[in-house]
This record gives structure tokens, sequence and C-alpha cells, in this order.
């Protein structure tokens, strides 16, 4: 053991540490989740420290012996070579203080083994005064959530891309399959199953644009603000340098917020990214429960779509074969949704200059992030991918179906449409067989006008031909 101390006093550290003190206290104080930080939040401080150290040694603030080991300290970071020296737990109070100390100090006592020196030889190289120089837990901390969120949307938006394409795939794949469209979970009109996963695809990549709109705001951070906002103790060329450093060593475009203080003190842009999140959430439930009544069944279901079978349903019914896909989206699904509210409670309870709630906010964004992506990898590969469509049995319920009566109003009018539906419906007969036997319009046309195909796409079916047969009827007046 080793004895490090701060204002509050003295602690013994293990020698085989690189955390200090500080790092100590947190680990007391905070024992709420049981879970250590996100390991993209711990890059992400990593970056945002090595940035500073690179800034202040162009600014003449730092030696550069001393920035170069804090730059290779930080690289370590980086690459998850030291994430196991970051043990606080995610929830915690002081608005992050614990985390930028926490890698303050293993950078700093990386930085002094790097130079032969030991361990908490804090007077050579020091957390708060070199680690820490022209920076402030208020302006590391939610720069470092936004590199954070940055990279973990990045491997979201690629994971609904890829689900967009395989929902397009099937589309193309299902094309020619013809079903019957439902509203209000009632008969409506002819689709094909193809539309319907084309439509899924088209949701999923709305979603990820409006995950790009929200990161955009990301790219404005607060770095040089300081404690409030102000800039104290942080220069105007380091406050530029720090910016230019950030975006070179995240191959991002970063720029220093106008207004120091509003950037300090709101965090309204998380609550844009986190509702994001939450809406591409809502789209994915409704596909995934879209997909489970497709599936529904097999006998006495929907059973238009096969799901691929991943596990025995049921410890007591022999061979049941459940949705567990579907359902275990849903159930993530639900997850970021309550997320949303622990984000939106933590921006309205910012107070004057500086929200306190940001380890909460960062705690459930990146938790989002990461649920929707393994989410979305898991739909697709384990279920999207494997989906097969029932034919014969969306064939049946479109025969059965009184909904392609629709399709005979510009011809026979509203009213003549009701009572043959009203008819088939009382009689369990079809419509053509009942329209072709009261004569209202000949089979030719009506081979044309109810043809599945022709009625899942734009146009009035059958109407040259109509207009040949009964040049002078109006609509309904010949039935």
């Amino acid at each position: 053991m080793r004895k490090e101390h701060d204002f509050l006093g003295e602690m013994e550290i293990p020698d085989d540490a690189y955390y200090g003190v500080q790092t100590m206290r947190a680990m007391e104080n905070f024992q709420i989740t049981g879970y250590t930080a996100d390991p993209l939040f711990i890059k992400a401080l990593g970056l945002v420290k090595k940035a500073a150290a690179l800034a202040n040694m162009r600014c003449g603030n730092l030696s550069k012996t001393k920035g170069i080991a804090l730059v290779s300290a930080c690289d370590e970071v980086i690459s998850g070579k030291l994430n196991d020296q970051f043990p606080t737990d995610p929830i915690q109070g002081g608005a992050g203080t614990s985390f930028n100390m926490n890698i303050n100090e293993v950078i700093c006592n990386r930085a002094l083994e790097i130079l032969g020196r030991e361990r908490g030889d804090y007077a050579y190289i020091s957390p708060n005064n070199h680690a820490n120089m022209s920076q402030s837990t208020n302006d590391v901390i939610p720069t470092a959530i936004r590199v954070g969120a940055l990279m973990r949307a990045e491997e979201l938006t690629l994971a609904l891309s890829k689900l967009a394409s395989s929902f397009d795939h099937k589309g193309d794949e299902f094309a020619d399959v013809l079903k019957m469209g439902r509203t209000h979970l009632q008969d409506a009109v002819p689709i094909t199953l193809g539309q319907e996963f084309q439509s899924f695809a088209t949701a999923i990549r709305r979603r990820m644009k409006r995950i790009r709109r929200s990161c955009e705001l990301l790219h404005t951070i607060n770095m040089g603000a300081t404690a409030v906002g102000t800039g104290l103790n942080a220069s105007p060329e380091y406050i530029r340098e720090v910016a230019e450093q950030l975006s070179m060593v995240t191959n991002e475009s970063f720029t220093t917020a106008e207004n120091l203080v509003d950037a300090t003190s709101n965090t309204d842009i998380f609550t844009d990214l986190s509702a994001s999140l939450r809406v591409t959430a809502l789209s994915l439930i409704k596909i995934c429960n879209d997909l489970r009544l497709m599936a529904s069944g097999p006998r006495a279901g929907f059973a238009e779509i096969s799901l691929p079978p991943r596990q025995p349903g049921s410890s007591i019914m022999p061979g049941k074969v459940n949705p567990v896909i579907p359902e275990v989206v849903d159930q993530t699904c639900y997850q970021v949704i309550g997320n949303d509210l622990v984000v939106t409670m933590g921006v309205e309870n910012g107070q004057f200059q500086l929200n306190v709630m940001e380890p909460v906010m960062a705690y459930n964004i990146f938790n989002s992030f990461r649920f929707l992506t393994n989410a979305v990898n898991t739909l697709r590969t384990h279920c999207v991918d494997g989906i097969k469509a029932n034919e014969e049995q969306c064939k049946m319920w479109l025969d059965r179906s009184v909904g392609i009566v629709t399709a005979l109003l510009p011809h026979i009018g509203y009213e003549t449409c009701c009572a043959m539906a009203k008819e088939a419906l009382a009689t369990n007969r079809g419509i053509k067989e009942l329209l072709i036997e009261r004569k209202v319009l000949s089979k030719e046309a009506l081979d044309i006008i109810l043809s599945p195909k022709e009625m899942t796409k734009p146009g009035v079916a059958g109407m040259e031909l109509l207009n040949r047969e009964h040049a002078t009827d109006k609509p309904g007046e010949k039935a």
C-alpha cells in the first residue's frame, strides 16, 4: 500500500493502482449501481485529456517532458488498456468530479511511471496542477459525454443501416406475396408483404436521420469554460487550441460554444439526443409487434410469416415456439424509454451555472445507445434475415376477405359496395361470386378490378374496360 492525501486527510492506496485518493473516496461514497463507467466514456475522457495536454503544451503552459508523458498515458487509456483503473460508480454526486479526478490520477501515475518515478509523486506531476491544467470537471465531463455519445451513435446508426438493408432485402424477396392489409385490426385492402417490409426499412432510415441531426449539436463543446463558463484560469489561446486538438485526436469537427456560460449551465442537447433514441425505440416496438402478429399461430393466428425458431417456447407445452427475438427487442425498447425519462428529469433539475445531474444523464444515454445497438443487431441476425413468407396462408386470408370490395367504389358506388359486403359476410360467400351472380359486373371486368396486384398500386383498375362496357352508365346505376 502507498499513502496519499487530499485536504480531507490521508488514505492508503493499493500499490498496483494507478488511481489515487479521490478515486478511493468515490468508491467509498458511491456504491449505487454495482457497475462502472461505459468503456467508450472512459475512452472519451482519455481523448479529452489528451487534447488538453496537447493544447497546454502548444500554449507553453506544460513542459514537453511532462506533456509527452501525460499524452502517452492518455493513449493507454484510449486503447482500453487501463479500463480496470476506473472503478467509480457511474451514478455519483459532484457533477462527475470523481470521474474527472479518477482519470487525472490514472494518467498522472502512469506518466510518472513512464518517466521512471514512483506513483503518487504528485510534487512532480499533479492530478490537479498538470492533468487538470486549464480545465474543470464542469467542462471536461460534458465534453467527454459528447465525444462518447458520438462514438456510440456511430455504432447504432451502422446497426440501423444494416437492419434497414435487411428489411429492403426481404421487401424484394416478398414483392409478389399478396396479403390482406389491415387497419384497426380489421380487414382493409390488399397489400404486398414486400411493401410492408419496405415500409419498415423506410421507418428505420428516418430514425437514423433523426439521430444524426441530434448528434450535430454534440459538436459544440465548452472546453475552456472551466468552472462556470467564464474561462477562469484558461487562456483564450488555450480555448481555441483545445477545440482544434480534440478535433484532431477524435477525427470529429468540434467547435467552441459561442456562449460558454450557456454551454456549461444548460444540458438541453442531451434531451434532444435521448429523445431521438426514445423515438427509435418506439419505431422498433411497432415493427416488432407487427412481426409478432403476422407470425401468430401457427394454426390459430395469422401465420402470414414464419420467424426463425430460436428456442423451445414452453416448459409445459411440447412443440411451442415463441417469438423471443421481437419480445426481447420490445423489452429493451421499454428500458430505453425509461432511460429517456431519467435524462429528462436530470436536464430540468440543473440550477444556476451547472447541471450536477450529468452523471446519471450520461449513464442512461450510454446505456440506451448500447442496449439499442445490441437489440437492433439481434433483431437483424436472429430474426429478420431468417423470416419466411407463408404465401398460401396470405392467399387464404385474401380470398376470404370482403375488403377487396373497396376497389369497386369507382364502378358501382358506395351503397352497392356496402350491400355486397354485408351479404358476403352474412352468407360466408366471396364478393366476386356474388357480383357475378347478381350480374353487377362481368367476370372479365372483375378479373381486372379485383386483381390483388392491381389493388396494391395507385390508380383505378378496370376503368377503361368498364367505360367500354357501360358507356352510358353512371357509377352504381347498372347495379
